[in-house]
């Protein structure tokens, strides 16, 4: 018994372990513009009768009354809309609702809802994030502009304006599973699943996507899985204390 007990203890600090760092992920990105922080997602494991029914020597009269202990799952992402703080920058856009902005940097497609923008050498509109290496996307092609050519502004409908010349259009996608937008940076995502589709999102111009992830109900958080993991390791040294006297005691003459 002591050596399940371990093992449940073990697992526990497993499971907390990996709390804390998808927590701390979470914190470190909690000031990054359009963040979806993640969830750690757990199970409750099942004595392994139950988890392999009909397997041979499995079952037992005392262990299956007692809980299989606690298992991480892969952890999922939330994609719930981050708070909209006005920023009076004419190349920040936010996006109000559903959708991603596109981005590429010439090879390859990224997803994001980081909507601080700047220019680059070349008069393009790219991510300021990334060094200026993802390109924002409007109809397949990078959104140029021409220099001393007026103001830029963007129309809740996503259109791209210079002074009085239209220079692009936005076009906002998502999946229909957002599951299948797999994390490929702090806040970029990649397609592994469904086409993307139109997505029925407002812009709105001069304006960025805070993260989603509270800082404060983070550290919270922390606290609470780290006194989780350390009961948990407090509990593996009693009962190997436990287990080392039963092995030093057995055989003893009273």
């Amino acid at each position: 018994m002591s050596t399940y007990g371990l093992w449940l203890s073990a697992a526990g600090m497993q499971v907390n372990d990996h709390k804390q760092t998808v927590l701390a992920n979470n914190l470190a990105n909690s000031g990054t513009v359009g963040f979806k922080h993640d969830l750690a997602v757990v199970r409750q494991r099942l004595v392994e009768s139950r988890e392999n029914p009909g397997a041979p020597g499995v079952a037992h009269p005392v262990m299956d009354g007692l809980s299989g202990g606690l298992e991480t799952l892969p952890t999922h992402v939330s994609f719930t809309q981050g708070s909209i703080e006005p920023t009076g920058r004419s190349l920040d856009i936010a996006i109000d609702g559903e959708g991603f902005f596109t981005v590429s940097d010439g090879q390859q497609e990224r997803y994001t809802r980081d909507g601080v923008f700047t220019l680059n050498a070349d008069g393009e509109l790219v991510l300021s994030a990334g060094g200026g290496r993802w390109k924002l996307q409007g109809g397949g092609a990078s959104i140029q502009t021409e220099p001393g050519q007026g103001k830029i502004s963007v129309s809740s409908s996503g259109v791209i304006r210079q002074g009085d010349n239209v220079i692009g259009e936005i076009e906002l996608v998502t999946n229909p599973d957002k599951q299948q937008l797999k994390k490929a940076g702090e806040n970029l995502f990649e397609n592994r699943g469904n086409e993307m589709v139109p997505a029925d999102g407002i812009l709105i111009a001069e304006a960025k996507e805070h993260s989603t992830f509270d800082a404060m109900q983070g550290l919270a958080s922390m606290i609470q899985v780290t006194r989780a993991y350390q009961l948990n390791a407090t509990m593996v040294q009693l009962q190997d204390q436990m287990t080392g006297q039963a092995v030093s005691r057995v055989g003893k003459v009273a």
